[in-house]
């Protein structure tokens, strides 16, 4: 007896034949043991790097008084953020590279996902609210201390964890809401979203708009406010008749407008383009560049051009040497 003749739905009577997916398995870059014990070594010496780093940068924060104000603050969140955004993806990357088993849940996917869009939005908000912070500081310098007050920038920085957490449960409901029953294998290194749509078997237009449109009024938003506070602090240098002044604006200023145009870069090549132009080869590469390269890079950016900074790190190796030449 045929499925139409005993009014059964034929598309239901499909899906029960479908075994969901419940386990993926992440692909990575190569096949290759040998090229993956190289990988193993690099990632593991980034991923040491980016939290000695990042967590010496909160560390330096905390104990020098002479980096208590917004500016440093700001910048101890975004070192905290760098830090948690690379270990959602690291730790399991570097298992797979010496493991034969490279599998993972799709529970655990699901909170790779959700955690890794999570500190991403929450770092292109956080940006935009410190180029916020840099324009009141240099365009209205008396009026900074009134103006970001802890009223201010504690606000700013809870608004922004709070925005990357409802964007990234909207994308991770959406995704995992989708049937995967072609395909397991995940051509990437960690649970990223257009992956995991391509290997998905359902209708995943809606998903690809939500992405294009959400990421893309993200971007627009944040860009905008960094653009209009950089035109503004713009204005203020060349209002300065101090060289010694502009030198420390473009000091300060420099850094923050270089970790912006890296980080948005590639997250604009990533997710606002038309789903057809996906090359997924590429995209491991970028998306790998700004999940585990540029948290890296950032204690670098913001330190090695900041004065305080490099003053602080060299008042507490002088304080460490001076302890332990008494101790020993």
């Amino acid at each position: 007896m045929s499925v139409l003749s005993s009014g059964l739905d034929p598309y239901r009577v499909q899906l029960n034949n479908v075994t969901e997916v419940t386990m993926f398995t992440l692909l990575g870059f190569t096949d290759d043991f040998e090229l993956q014990v190289y990988l193993f070594v690099l990632f593991l010496a980034i991923y040491i790097f980016t939290l000695v780093g990042n967590l010496g940068l909160v560390l330096l924060v905390m104990v020098d008084p002479r980096l208590h104000n917004p500016m440093y603050y700001f910048l101890s969140v975004l070192s905290s953020l760098d830090a948690c955004y690379s270990s959602v993806v690291t730790p399991k990357m570097l298992v797979n590279f010496l493991a034969e088993n490279k599998s993972i849940s799709l529970i655990g996917c699901a909170t790779q996902m959700l955690l890794f869009v999570t500190f991403g939005t929450t770092e292109s908000l956080l940006l935009a609210a410190m180029a916020y912070d840099r324009y009141l500081a240099i365009y209205t310098p008396l009026l900074y201390s009134v103006n970001m007050t802890p009223r201010v920038f504690v606000p700013l920085i809870t608004a922004s964890y709070v925005g990357g957490l409802l964007h990234a449960t909207l994308h991770t409901v959406a995704t995992f809401h989708l049937s995967f029953c072609a395909s397991n294998e995940i051509r990437h290194v960690f649970c990223d979203i257009p992956p995991l749509l391509a290997i998905s078997c359902s209708d995943t237009h809606v998903n690809q708009l939500l992405l294009f449109y959400f990421v893309g009024s993200i971007e627009i938003f944040t860009i905008l406010i960094v653009l209009i506070s950089y035109g503004f602090i713009l204005l203020a240098i060349l209002r300065m008749r101090s060289a010694e002044g502009r030198r420390k604006v473009f000091s300060t200023c420099g850094s923050h407008l270089t970790g912006v145009t890296i980080y948005h870069g590639t997250i604009l090549f990533m997710y606002v383009r038309p789903s057809s132009s996906y090359t997924l080869g590429h995209d491991m590469i970028v998306s790998v560049f700004y999940t585990i390269v540029i948290p890296m890079l950032n204690p670098i950016i913001y330190s090695l051009r900041n004065k305080d900074v490099k003053e602080a790190v060299k008042k507490l190796l002088d304080k460490n040497w001076l302890i332990n030449k008494v101790y020993f």
